[in-house]
C-alpha cells in the first residue's frame, strides 16, 4: 500500500510535469515568489519571471515543457502586454507636447537604428532582414522606471512628458517596420505587396478607430450594470483586433496595441474596469508569457564551445541598446537646451528595453528571423537596461528635486496625502455612480479610504433602523471591493440628518462631501428648511452634489459655469484640481463659462497645476440671469455649476436654489453642483450668524414656487 502511494507520488512529480493542476500550481507559485525573492536585490519583476522560466524550462530543470497550453497562455500574455501599452498611454500629455515629442520620437527611433543596423549587419554578420528587425528593436523602450518620477513628484516635468510622447511614436513606427519585415519574410517586396499592405492597413485602422470606439461607447452605455460584461467585451475587442491584424497580414501584437489606443479614451485610468484589466493581466497572463520566454532561453550555450559567440552577441546588443538611447537623449538635450539632469531623466526613462522589445523579438524568433543567440542576447539586454534605467532615473529625479524644481501638484489648502472624502447616503439607487465618481476625483496620494456615512434618526425605531443601515452599508462595501476601493463605513445616530452629517464630517476632518442630487421636498420642508441647504449651513468643507443619470462615456465635454469672484473662494484650488482630474480620467475637454477676471485666475491655476487637459473659455457677464447660461450647454455635456454658501465672496441671489432649478431645466443629463469650502465661522456671539434677510427672501420665493410655475 505504502509502495503504491510512493510510486504514485514519484509518477506525479516526474519531470516534465504532466498533471495540469500541478503545472498550474507550479506556475502560480513562481508568479508569487519570484518578485518577492528578487525585490531585495533590486532585480525587476520582469527579469525574475524570465529567470524562473529558464530554471524550470526544458533547458533547465525540465519541470515544464512547451506545449499547447503554455503556448496559448503565452500568446494571451503577449497580446495583453501590447494592449496595456496602448491603453495606459496618456494622450493628453502627448497632445500637450506633441511637437517636442515628435522630435524626441524621431531621435530615439533613428539614432539606435542607425547604430544598430551596421553593428548587426557588419559586426555580427546577420542577414538584411534580421539586422533590420534587431535594429528596430533597439528603438523601442518601455517606461519601466516611470513610477520613480511619479514618486519624486516630477511626473509633470516637460522632459517626462516628451519621453511619454516619444514612446507612442517610436513603438508605433517599429510595429509598422515589423509588418513590412513579416511581409518580406514571406515573399518579395514588390508594388503589389505595398498596395495590398496599404489597403489592408487602411481598412484595419478604419475598423479600429472608426467602428470599434462607437460600438464600445454604445456597449458601455447600454450595458452599464454588467460590470463583468465590460471586461469580457474589452477582451473580445483585443482578440478580435489581433485577428483582424492577422487578416491584414500584420502581426497580432499590432492589433492588440491599436486596440489599446482605440479604447484609450473610453476607459478611465482610475476606473474599476481599468483595475480589472491590469489586475488579471499582471496576475496571470503577462507573468505566464514572461515565464514562457525564459523557457526558450538555453543558458547552457554560454558554457559550450559557442559560448563566446553568445557573449559576443549579448555584449554587442547591450552596448548598442544603451548607447543608442543615451545619444538620443543627448540630441534632445541640445535641441531643447535641457540640463544634464533632464537629459539623464530622458535617458533613464527611455533606456529600459522590456515589454515591446520582448514582444518584437519573440515575433521574430517565431518567424525564424531571429536565432537563439539573438534571443539570449536580448534577454541580457533587457536585464542590464532595466537595472541601469532604474538607477539613472532615480539619481536624476533626486537631483531635479534638490534643484527645487519639484512639481507642486496642489496649491490649495488640502494636502493630497491627507485628503478625506465623505459620502453621506440617502438611497441605494444612485450610490454606485456616486462611489465611482468619488473614486475618479480622489487623490491618488491619499491613503485614507472613502468614508461612507449613514445617519439614522434617533427615534423609537432607532435600533431597528441601525440594523437596516448596516445592511445597506454592507451592500455598498461589496460593490466597493469589486473595484478595490477602500471604504470606511460609518453609522451616526442623530435627531437631525443634516446635524448628523455635520458632526460626522467634523470628526473625520472631511475635506469634501459628495451628496446625491436633492430630491423633491415636502411642503413642510420648504417652509422649515430643506436638508441640502441645512447641510450647507452646518458644514464648511467642499461639497459636491451629483446627478449622474448616464455613464460618463456618453459625455463629450465638461462645461463648468464659474460665477464672478469664484476664484477668491477658499476652496477654488480644490475644486479646480478635482475637475481637471475628472477630465483627465474620462478624457474629456473642459469649457469654462466665466468672466474675464475669472478666466485669468483659472488660466493661472491651470498653469500652476501643469494640466494637460484641453481647455477653452466662453465669456459670460450677465450672472444675474442664470437662464442665459443655457446657450452654452448641450445634451452631450457634463454640466458643472459652481456656486457658494450664503455670505461668501462669490455669493449672489441669482444662484439661490440653483440645484432645484437646473435639475428641472436639464432633464436626463449629468449634473454636478459645487459649493467650495469656506473658513470656519468664528463668531463672538452664537446668535451673530442668524441670516434674517435670506429667510424672508427665501419665503417669498418659495411661496411663488409652491403656487406658481417655474421659469424655463
Amino acid at each position: 500500500m505504502n509502495n503504491k502511494i510512493f510510486d504514485h507520488l514519484i509518477h506525479a512529480f516526474e519531470a516534465p510535469l504532466t498533471n495540469p493542476v500541478l503545472i498550474f500550481s507550479l506556475v502560480l507559485f513562481i508568479i508569487l515568489l519570484s518578485p518577492i525573492l528578487l525585490r531585495p536585490i533590486k532585480i525587476p519583476g520582469i527579469i525574475g519571471l524570465i529567470i524562473s522560466g529558464m530554471i524550470i524550462g526544458p533547458h533547465g530543470l525540465n519541470w515544464l515543457e512547451k506545449n499547447s497550453a503554455v503556448d496559448l497562455f503565452s500568446t494571451i500574455g503577449l497580446l495583453y502586454i501590447m494592449f496595456i501599452a496602448g491603453l495606459e498611454l496618456d494622450m493628453n500629455e502627448f497632445k500637450k507636447t506633441k511637437h517636442k515629442s515628435f522630435l524626441f520620437g524621431f531621435f530615439t527611433f533613428i539614432i539606435p537604428i542607425s547604430i544598430g543596423f551596421p553593428v548587426c549587419y557588419y559586426v555580427l554578420d546577420y542577414n538584411l532582414l534580421t539586422s533590420i528587425l534587431i535594429a528596430s528593436m533597439f528603438a523601442t523602450h518601455t517606461l519601466v522606471s516611470y513610477p520613480i518620477v511619479n514618486r519624486y513628484g516630477i511626473s509633470k516635468n516637460e522632459a517626462v512628458a516628451i519621453t511619454i510622447g516619444g514612446t507612442i511614436l517610436t513603438d508605433t513606427a517599429v510595429l509598422i517596420i515589423l509588418a513590412v519585415i513579416k511581409g518580406a519574410s514571406q515573399g518579395a517586396i514588390d508594388n503589389e505587396f505595398w498596395v495590398t499592405l496599404g489597403i489592408s492597413f487602411a481598412i484595419f485602422l478604419f475598423i479600429m478607430f472608426g467602428v470599434i470606439p462607437k460600438i464600445a461607447r454604445w456597449f458601455f452605455e447600454k450595458v452599464e450594470s454588467e460590470k463583468t460584461g465590460h471586461y469580457i467585451f474589452v477582451l473580445t475587442v483585443v482578440f478580435f483586433a489581433a485577428f483582424l491584424a492577422e487578416m491584414a497580414n500584420l502581426e497580432p501584437i499590432i492589433g492588440a496595441f491599436v486596440a489599446g489606443l482605440a479604447l484609450n479614451k473610453l476607459i478611465p485610468h482610475s476606473s474599476a474596469l481599468m483595475n480589472r484589466i491590469e489586475f488579471i493581466g499582471n496576475a496571470i497572463f503577462i507573468p505566464f508569457f514572461l515565464i514562457s520566454v525564459g523557457m526558450i532561453v538555453d543558458i547552457s550555450v554560454f558554457t559550450k564551445s559557442a559560448g563566446w559567440t553568445v557573449i559576443h552577441v549579448a555584449g554587442a546588443l547591450t552596448f548598442v541598446g544603451i548607447v543608442g538611447k543615451f545619444l538620443a537623449a543627448t540630441a534632445t538635450k541640445w535641441a531643447f537646451k535641457y540640463s544634464n539632469n533632464e537629459r539623464n531623466l530622458i535617458f533613464g526613462l527611455s533606456n529600459a528595453h522590456a515589454a515591446a522589445t520582448l514582444a518584437i523579438i519573440m515575433v521574430g524568433y517565431n518567424l525564424g528571423i531571429i536565432d537563439e543567440n539573438a534571443l539570449n542576447g536580448t534577454i541580457v539586454l533587457i536585464l542590464v537596461s532595466c537595472i541601469i534605467a532604474s538607477l539613472v532615473t532615480e539619481n536624476a529625479s533626486k537631483k531635479i528635486v534638490l534643484e527645487g524644481r519639484q512639481h507642486v501638484e496642489h496649491v490649495e489648502h488640502v494636502e493630497a496625502h491627507e485628503e478625506q472624502i465623505m459620502i453621506p447616503i440617502a438611497n441605494l439607487n444612485n450610490m454606485e455612480a456616486i462611489l465611482d465618481f468619488a473614486t475618479l476625483i480622489k487623490s491618488n496620494k491619499s491613503p485614507h479610504p472613502l468614508n461612507i456615512l449613514s445617519v439614522v434618526p434617533n427615534d423609537e425605531q432607532a435600533e431597528r433602523n441601525l440594523v437596516l443601515a448596516r445592511q445597506t452599508l454592507d451592500k455598498i462595501s461589496k460593490y466597493a471591493s469589486g473595484s478595490e476601493t477602500d471604504v470606511d463605513l460609518i453609522t451616526q445616530v442623530d435627531y437631525n440628518i443634516a446635524n448628523g452629517i455635520s458632526r460626522a464630517s467634523k470628526q473625520a476632518e472631511a475635506d469634501c462631501l459628495i451628496l446625491g442630487w436633492p430630491s423633491a421636498t415636502s411642503f413642510v420642508e420648504k417652509i422649515v428648511g430643506e436638508k441640502a441647504e441645512s447641510i450647507l449651513n452646518r458644514t464648511d468643507a467642499n461639497l459636491i452634489m451629483c446627478r449622474i443619470e448616464k455613464p460618463f462615456i456618453t459625455n463629450k465635454m465638461i462645461t463648468i459655469f464659474v460665477p464672478p469672484l469664484a476664484e477668491s473662494e477658499v476652496g477654488f484650488h480644490y475644486w479646480m484640481e478635482k475637475m481637471t482630474k475628472l477630465a483627465q480620467e474620462i478624457s474629456l475637454p473642459i469649457i469654462f463659462v466665466c468672466n474675464d477676471r475669472s478666466k485669468s485666475a483659472i488660466e493661472t491655476q491651470l498653469e500652476t497645476m501643469q494640466s494637460s487637459v484641453p481647455v477653452s473659455f466662453e465669456l459670460y457677464e450677465d450672472w444675474d440671469n442664470i437662464y442665459g447660461l443655457a446657450t452654452f450647454s448641450n445634451t452631450d455635456s457634463l454640466l458643472v455649476f459652481v456656486s457658494s454658501r450664503y455670505g461668501e465672496v462669490s455669493y449672489r441671489d441669482s444662484l439661490d436654489g440653483i440645484a432645484k432649478r437646473v435639475g428641472r431645466y436639464y432633464k436626463n443629463q449629468n449634473l454636478l453642483l459645487i459649493f467650495p469650502s469656506r473658513l470656519e465661522d468664528q463668531h463672538i456671539d452664537e446668535y451673530e450668524d442668524i441670516q434674517t434677510a435670506p429667510i424672508f427672501r427665501k419665503i417669498s420665493r418659495e411661496i411663488g414656487n409652491m403656487f406658481g410655475k417655474d421659469k424655463n
